[in-house]
């Protein structure tokens, strides 16, 4: 990929993630939340949205975590 088409990616992931969080606020689940708390949601929006990705992100992170914890002791 060259600079240019990562940029269009980049740009277009925090568009998507913009609208989620306006459509979250003003119509969604959380719509009592204030619009930071649904800007936040809207940053990770694909976790958001499939929940099965929040799992096995979460499950890296575990993974990394206890990598660290162990051959930090060492």
């Amino acid at each position: 990929m060259n600079n240019s088409s990562k940029g269009l990616w980049i740009v277009g992931y925090f568009v998507i993630g913009l609208l989620y969080a306006i459509y979250q606020h003003f119509w969604g689940q959380y719509n009592y939340q204030p619009f930071t708390y649904n800007l936040g949601q809207g940053l990770v929006w694909p976790a958001v949205m499939f929940p099965v990705i929040g799992k096995i992100i979460g499950a890296i992170l575990i993974f990394v975590i206890i990598g660290y914890l162990v051959l930090r002791s060492r």
